[in-house]
């Protein structure tokens, strides 16, 4: 069972996107880890980088592929998980809470608003995803 967190906000390419405080958090989503299967590498964007939505942000790379991250909303990047440089597993065994990617800025909170909930991001995932495995 996918169990996206009902607080966060989702991308059709598979990020999600947190409201902490004045930041807006992002990462990956559950389905596109395992989907990647072991992440062995994660590129983040730098510290002061202005991203407009939908931009190309970083690459995580892993045993079967390689994927772009793109910016859920747009902002300046304002901390980046460093844990991941050393340790990009954490990606795989919590997706939504260590696993982080990097935190922004944002130009316009209501970007959120053209986002998926976590009932709209399940839908909207292949069917043969949705059985528990």
């Amino acid at each position: 069972m996918l169990d996206a967190p009902k607080d966060l906000k989702f991308a059709k390419t598979h990020e999600w996107a947190k409201v902490d405080g004045e930041s807006v958090v992002v990462g990956i989503t559950d389905f596109a880890q395992s989907q990647l299967s072991d992440v062995t590498y994660v590129e983040l964007p730098e510290v002061g980088d202005h991203l407009a939505a939908n931009d190309e942000s970083g690459v995580i790379e892993s045993v079967k592929a390689a994927s772009d991250i793109y910016a859920p909303v747009g902002g300046t990047v304002v901390a980046v998980n460093t844990e991941l440089l050393s340790a990009p597993e954490l990606i795989n065994g919590e997706p939504y809470a260590g696993g982080w990617l990097y935190k922004l800025k944002p130009d316009d909170l209501a970007e959120l608003d053209a986002l998926m909930s976590a009932e709209q991001y399940e839908e909207s995932l292949p069917e043969e995803d949705h059985d528990e495995g």
